[in-house]
């Protein structure tokens, strides 16, 4: 046996990643690969007729060895990767795209389940018994229970095409990500930039063993450069270097790899008897179809879009009367916004900084969740960490009862991706009457600590650390019997209700006086500035809204119509986001070959959810509101309704069983200030 396939012998069976070796995967995978074709060959193979517990709930319980290496590698290989984890990942990926068809096109396996969905209505189930069957049921047709072998060898062939491309696609952004750095020797060129910014520049460079400072397109270093660099054309290189990642005549060009991968999947759509991928998609979304996505889209364009040209108007007015700028392009537009933000607001994300130390902030997440839902984080040294930067908690409710292990992990570096994200290395379900608890994780780029500073997050980082903190209580507090169905396994579009509900949080002087202290001198945030926050939440909302759905309606162009008419992406891009557009085109850049949301990740077709979940989550927390932000009652109404049940019932019932009615955008409007 390998340190992989065995029982980890830990804390709470934690990975133990001081112990993994890269040598170990691949004997790894390979072990239960096979171990879990032999799980699927005794439930095809039982003379017994099939029943739920021998079919369904056995392939329920399989190939959990399997998911476990997969969780620990596939994380890793998105935070702590190296060329060799990526040809590690390159060999791994087919053969598991292969033993997913083999398990999908299994036709003995798809008649047991048949035959077990045949008489659902005469079986004894559970709510979450009748949803997993029904899953199940659903999954393999999606896959192509019901093609012929000819068809069914396409779509393998397909299936395993697209396994390497995605990950092609998301070694070229990183890639990208990695080769550019700007680099400044003249003190000049940093004017405008916060200490902290030329601070972590300067901390980089020295890494480098180079004079200067060194400015880079991860995030923290990224983003206060636009903002705040006074140089323009500065500001135009590190900007257009940002849009032409995997759009450059080089090895890591992504285009053909994203007319590869958007024909793939229509041909797998059509082959399965669906208009387009779209279509095959939203038949498992809130949503459902595409005709539902556009219109719910369109709608909210057209109360969005008057608002984002009035704001852009302004912008522009501002930029011209401030420094005499004719024309806002895409680089001048996050410098002006902060710029103008100040002049309305007073309110300097710099001065915010110092009231948000990532320690303090991390701390009133647990805080908030603690008068929510009744649990405590305390930080524990006796669990195995994949990077020293790793923070490990143990998570307990009021009873003193184990609820799950939390990981955090904050900075960015060489070989982790860009972004953040919430994660899981091992899922919550019930199994013989053993209730297994879940090992969740968050992961984010936030700026470091600097030799005179601590970790100070803008108030965007204190939101996305809630956003995040919210998928991981999805994750934390799951509740379900079957694993496939547990914490995150939901509709897309129902995913992000539990990390954008806790961003409302970050906005409120109740919240805020748990954690917003100065980072010296320990003194609560001021009143005036909670104000401003709140004050400033809808500023150029507009704007942003029109940014996310031009992003969705990218998405839909691509997977919602036949992609073998592109010949040219950027003429395509173009065309989607006619409707959406402010800013005048840059002719280097294009979104979709860094669309990693949609290209590598889950989302493709699935990116409207994200204003979607804004409309669930505004009036969500309208509920909050008109009880009080702590009121425990709506919590755990809350947290019985919608964190405990994951995927166990159609979320649309779980919303309403938590709200007493179906959600209204008029919350989500009035919020951003668009009525």
């Amino acid at each position: 046996m390998s340190i992989l396939t065995d029982h980890f012998a830990t804390v709470h069976n934690t990975a133990p990643f001081s112990k993994i070796k890269n040598e170990h995967y691949i004997p790894a995978f390979e072990a239960a690969i096979d171990a879990t074709r032999e799980e699927i060959t005794a439930i095809t193979q039982q003379v017994e007729a099939p029943t739920f517990e021998n079919t369904i709930g056995a392939l329920a319980y399989s190939g959990m060895t399997l998911d476990r290496i997969s969780n620990i590698f596939f994380n890793l290989h998105s935070a702590e990767t190296s060329d060799e984890l990526d040809q590690i990942a390159q060999q791994i990926a087919p053969k598991l795209t292969e033993l997913s068809n083999d398990i999908t096109l299994n036709f003995q396996l798809f008649k047991r389940i048949k035959a077990v969905y045949d008489k659902k209505d005469s079986l004894q189930l559970t709510v979450e018994q009748r949803t997993l069957l029904t899953k199940n049921y659903k999954d393999f047709v999606r896959n192509g229970a019901l093609l012929n072998d000819e068809q069914k060898n396409i779509l393998r062939d397909i299936d395993a095409e697209l396994a390497v491309l995605k990950l092609t696609f998301g070694e070229n952004v990183l890639a990208e990500t990695n080769a550019y750095q700007l680099h400044l020797t003249d003190e000049k060129d940093l004017s405008g930039l916060p200490d902290g910014a030329k601070e972590a520049a300067r901390a980089l460079a020295q890494t480098y063993e180079r004079e200067g400072w060194i400015f880079t397109l991860d995030y923290p270093s990224y983003i206060p450069f636009v903002t705040y660099a006074d140089n323009r054309d500065l500001r135009k290189e590190i900007s257009i270097a940002a849009g032409r990642k995997a759009f450059q005549q080089n090895e890591y060009n992504n285009e053909g790899n994203i007319l590869k991968i958007t024909k793939l999947r229509f041909r797998r759509a059509q082959l399965l008897g669906y208009d387009t991928h779209a279509h095959f998609v939203l038949e498992e979304r809130m949503a459902q179809t595409p005709a539902k996505v556009n219109t719910f889209l369109n709608d909210l364009l057209v109360k969005a879009k008057p608002a984002a040209e009035q704001e852009f108007n302004e912008l522009t007015a501002f930029a011209k009367a401030k420094d005499g700028i004719d024309r806002l392009e895409k680089w001048d537009g996050a410098y002006y916004a902060e710029k103008l933000k100040q002049q309305k607001f007073q309110l300097d994300d710099e001065v915010l900084k110092s009231y948000f130390q990532l320690e303090h902030v991390l701390q009133g997440a647990f805080d908030v969740a603690d008068k929510l839902f009744g649990i405590q984080f305390n930080e524990i040294h006796t669990i195995d960490k994949y990077h020293k930067d790793v923070q490990t908690f143990e998570v307990h409710d009021e009873k003193g009862n184990f609820v799950a292990v939390f990981y955090a992990d904050f900075f960015p570096r060489k070989g982790k991706r860009n972004g953040a994200w919430m994660t899981s290395f091992k899922p919550q379900y019930s199994k013989a009457g053993q209730q297994e608890r879940p090992h969740v994780s968050i992961v984010c780029n936030f700026t470091p600590p600097t030799a005179t500073k601590p970790s100070l997050l803008t108030f965007n980082e204190v939101t996305t650390l809630f956003h995040e903190f919210g998928h991981a209580l999805h994750g934390m507090l799951a509740n379900t019997t079957y694993p496939t169905l547990s914490g995150t396994s939901v509709y897309w579009d129902f995913v992000e209700l539990p990390s954008q509900i806790m961003e409302n949080w970050c906005y409120e002087k109740e919240a805020l006086a748990l954690f917003a202290k100065h980072y010296e001198q320990g003194t609560e945030i001021p009143m005036e500035l909670v104000q401003k926050i709140k004050d400033s939440a809808s500023f150029l909302e507009g704007m942003a809204t029109l940014r996310q759905l031009s992003f969705g309606m990218l998405d839909m162009g691509w997977h919602g119509q036949d992609p073998q008419m592109v010949t040219d992406l950027k003429s395509f891009e173009n065309e989607q986001f006619a409707a959406t557009q402010l800013y005048p085109d840059v002719a280097e850049n294009a979104m979709s070959p860094a669309f990693s949301h949609i290209f590598n990740g889950g989302y493709s077709s699935g990116y409207y959810s994200y204003k979607w979940a804004e409309v669930l989550d505004a009036d969500a927390f309208e509920y909050f509101k008109e009880n009080g932000i702590f009121n425990r009652t709506i919590a755990t109404k809350f947290k019985d309704n919608i964190l405990s049940k994951g995927g166990t019932e159609h979320p649309m019932e779980l919303y309403k069983r938590f709200r007493g009615q179906e959600p209204s955008p008029e919350a989500l409007l009035k919020r951003a200030g668009l009525i």
